[in-house]
């Protein structure tokens, strides 16, 4: 069915939504000052929709033979707003490339289903991508 390398790639794309699940789930509860308060509901947002993707991800992963990984990506909260917003750049341009990557080994390998997937995940990636650059340009 799919190869080693794409359930690989799945479990690394789990690993890396589970860790900014966490992540960006304590920032928007760790949050303050007026320019934390302006953005941490849509942090708080982008932290569920990233939950969705774990769970989407892992499912596909199961159907395919796989086991979803329950260990997350290195998790980083931050100390300062400025700190958090960059770091949460540097994390959805990783995910970014790394789910570039799946769609081109899903479409090399004739698996439409895990194609199709990860182009809806991609695009919110991209959202997601523009909102921590536009929030970094405003602290």
């Amino acid at each position: 069915m799919a190869s080693e390398k794409l359930k690989d790639l799945l479990n690394k794309s789990i690993a890396r939504e589970l860790q900014v699940v966490v992540q960006y789930m304590w920032q928007h509860v760790l949050w303050s000052g007026v320019k934390g308060y302006a953005v941490k509901d849509q942090i708080k947002s982008i932290a569920v929709t990233e939950m969705k993707h774990a769970e989407a991800i892992a499912e596909r992963l199961n159907y395919l033979g796989g086991i979803p990984t329950t260990k997350p990506e290195p998790i980083f909260v931050g100390e300062s707003l400025k700190e958090m917003l960059a770091q949460d750049q540097k994390d959805e341009r990783v995910a970014i490339k790394l789910y570039n990557e799946v769609i081109a080994v899903a479409k090399a390998e004739n698996d439409e289903a895990t194609y199709k997937l990860f182009q809806g995940i991609l695009s919110d990636e991209e959202d997601h991508d523009d909102f921590f650059t536009t929030a970094l340009e405003e602290v």
